[in-house]
């Protein structure tokens, strides 16, 4: 049997070198490897040589072979009308930009006259009152001046209060004409109210909120007239004598005394007679303390000279 410590017979045969002895035979040394590697080793002498130890690059891929990760290619589905979707677009562009200059210039051109009107003192008025269906433009707290508010809301609870005597002068009449009274006073009833509500605002309420605003001697001038034929009004619709209106079509007093073996009827009037009385005593108020500002803001001598100016130009 072999020893323990026997060469093996696979090894090559290396010649012994002392690595310390010369620097050229250490380098042979440091060249050599102990172990042979067998089949597979590259310091096998019968190996041929290697020419090139590197791998060959890849040939190139062909031009537009990118492996589906490309960018998507716009493909135009109207396919069938030959490309004329095109200009339509174009076509839509020019007429809405030819509309929004139209939108633009009109805009101008309104702005451009609110302009002008604010400058010549013409206030365009939008219907804002009452909030739930505008029929007319009231804005005390924006257009009238701070001073005169007050003031202006009272002259407006005396427009509201001739409603208010007119709409209960057609209960108290229409509960007369039920009684036996006749459908005349009903009839003339319904025309009060009818001219008298839209007659106030137009010929006295109107001209004093736009003199308030504008200040106006002319437009004051005019609702002092018309507010003193008002307060004539409600004073003779107080009494309601007989003399030019029929009779009961009124609820003064003079009716409501008539009236009062009938209980109903006669407290209906006597109720009238009340709204009247208290529309008179306040509208008597109001043109007082507009007389008041009118002297003493110096539009009375204002309203002279513009009435002397009318005259003599109608003179000429």
């Amino acid at each position: 049997m072999a020893g323990r410590y026997d060469k093996n017979p696979f090894d090559e045969e290396e010649e012994e070198v002392n690595p310390f002895s010369d620097p050229a035979l250490r380098g042979k040394a440091a060249g050599k490897s102990k172990f042979g590697g067998g089949l597979f080793s590259t310091n096998n002498p019968s190996a041929p040589p290697a020419s090139n130890s590197r791998l060959s690059p890849l040939p190139p891929e062909p031009a537009g072979f990118s492996y589906d990760r490309e960018a998507a290619i716009d493909i135009p589905l109207d396919t069938g009308s030959g490309g004329s979707r095109y200009p339509d677009l174009k076509k839509k562009e020019k007429e809405l930009k030819a509309k929004e200059a139209e939108l633009r210039r009109r805009e101008q051109e309104v702005k451009r006259k609110e302009e002008a009107a604010a400058r010549a003192g013409i206030v365009l008025e939008e219907k804002n009152w009452p909030p739930f269906f505008p029929i007319i433009h009231h804005d005390i707290a924006n257009e009238i001046p701070i001073h005169l508010q007050r003031l202006q809301y009272v002259a407006f609870s005396t427009f509201l209060g001739l409603v208010l005597c007119l709409l209960w002068n057609i209960i108290a009449v229409t509960t007369a004409w039920i009684k036996g009274e006749g459908v005349r006073i009903w009839f003339l009833a319904i025309i009060y109210f009818i001219a008298g509500v839209p007659g106030a605002y137009v010929l006295w309420y109107r001209p004093l909120y736009r003199a308030f605003r504008n200040e106006s001697a002319l437009r004051f001038g005019w609702f002092f007239l018309f507010y003193s034929l008002h307060i004539g009004f409600c004073i003779f619709a107080a009494v309601a004598p007989p003399i030019v209106f029929r009779g009961k079509s009124l609820t003064g007093i003079l009716p409501a005394v008539d009236l009062v073996d009938n209980a109903l009827v006669g407290i209906f009037y006597f109720i009238g007679f009340g709204l009247f009385c208290l529309e008179s005593l306040v509208s008597i108020w109001v043109i007082q303390q507009v007389g008041m500002y009118f002297r003493g803001s110096g539009k009375a001598a204002e309203m002279k000279r513009e009435v002397a100016r009318g005259a003599m130009r109608a003179a000429v």
